[in-house]
């Protein structure tokens, strides 16, 4: 079986061709409780979506005196309560940064057990992460350069603890003795790498399964570009293309904004490369982008066609396959059960919605 059949057999649930592209939605420990995220989950599923992923926080993107409330639950206790309180939908982290916080002989051990609890399920979706999630944890922020190159070395160990090696590992950052996971799966989870420029999506040709990349279309092109380039270097067929974007509903589009405002610092480039650790700065930040530059990243609209020719559009920069970042803070479960009723059916049978 090659890669990508392989690959995308198994990331999502729901049987497809290989022209077909897959959706997921993403599900945010910052904002919601572990509790209220597993009825999201359970909604997402009965919604029709092949996937549902969750953040992996410690912080928040908002100073949370100042905005609204924030929980950041652990991903993977709460990944384990999904999988039970589900029923086929793939399972997995968006992203889980693997520069400090996780042990990678760890992150491969939970990601196997997942498997197992849940077989043809699981997947790690995997990144550098930012700041305000690992200098409280003790790290000292580094570089993006070595934000990489500890994200790579990383990555190498899980890949080969999957692959059922024992592995005894000698790098800068991290290193194993004779590590192996006694915990045997049927298959080996699938491991994608978020990539916001051309170097990560270099390292996730030649390692990963597959490239996790926001749906901007100024920057997704050449990311895209460059991970199929590496893939093709290393003698690899490229795997799954996931672009991912935030989305918010509401009955009306003053209220789908209002009720995601405080998701801005995402959208600034700092947040992730320098050491901004506070919440408090990290919204602050996010202040400066104007409504407009908001709404036109994201699908912000009480308008369910708006939402599907923004995805459209999404599809058309290469994605195989879509996650939509749940922000809905007004009314979450309404936005699934939109997508549900009108936005993936349109999308599925090709209908325009234009």
């Amino acid at each position: 079986m090659g890669l990508v059949e392989s690959v995308r057999g198994v990331l999502w649930a729901r049987k497809r061709q290989p022209e077909q592209v897959a959706y997921g939605i993403a599900l945010a420990h910052e904002r919601f409780s572990p509790a209220e995220l597993l009825e999201q989950a359970v909604a997402a599923e009965r919604a029709g979506f092949d996937a549902i992923c969750c953040s992996d926080h410690l912080a928040p993107w908002w100073k949370v005196e100042q905005g609204p409330p924030a929980h950041c639950g652990n991903a993977w206790v709460w990944l384990g309560a999904a999988g039970r309180a589900t029923e086929q939908v793939s399972l997995g982290p968006a992203v889980t940064a693997l520069v400090h916080r996780y042990n990678p002989v760890v992150v491969a051990q939970q990601l196997a057990t997942l498997e197992q609890l849940y077989p043809g399920r699981a997947f790690l979706g995997a990144g550098s992460g930012e700041a305000m999630n690992e200098i409280p944890a003790g790290m000292r922020w580094p570089s993006v350069s070595e934000q990489l190159r500890r994200t790579e070395e990383a990555l190498e160990i899980i890949k080969r603890l999957l692959d059922g090696e024992t592995v005894t590992f000698n790098g800068k950052y991290f290193t194993t003795d004779s590590a192996r996971l006694y915990l045997r799966t049927e298959r080996r989870p699938p491991v994608y790498l978020s990539a916001f420029g051309p170097q990560a999506a270099e390292i996730a040709g030649r390692l990963a399964d597959g490239i996790w990349t926001l749906a901007d279309p100024q920057r997704a092109p050449s990311v895209i570009a460059s991970y199929r380039r590496a893939a093709e270097q290393a003698g690899r067929e490229p795997g799954e293309i996931i672009l991912q974007g935030m989305a918010s509903w509401a009955p009306d589009d003053d209220a789908a904004l209002e009720g995601a405002r405080e998701w801005k610092g995402t959208l600034v480039d700092e947040n992730y490369t320098h050491p901004v650790s506070d919440p408090a700065d990290v919204g602050a930040n996010g202040s400066d982008v104007s409504d407009m530059k908001f709404k036109t990243m994201g699908l912000i609209s009480s308008d369910p066609a708006a939402h599907t020719k923004k995805i459209k559009a999404m599809q058309r920069l290469g994605a195989t396959a879509v996650v939509i970042m749940n922000i809905s803070g007004n009314d979450p479960l309404g936005m699934v059960r939109v997508y549900g009723d009108e936005v993936l059916p349109a999308l599925r049978e090709g209908r325009s919605s234009l």
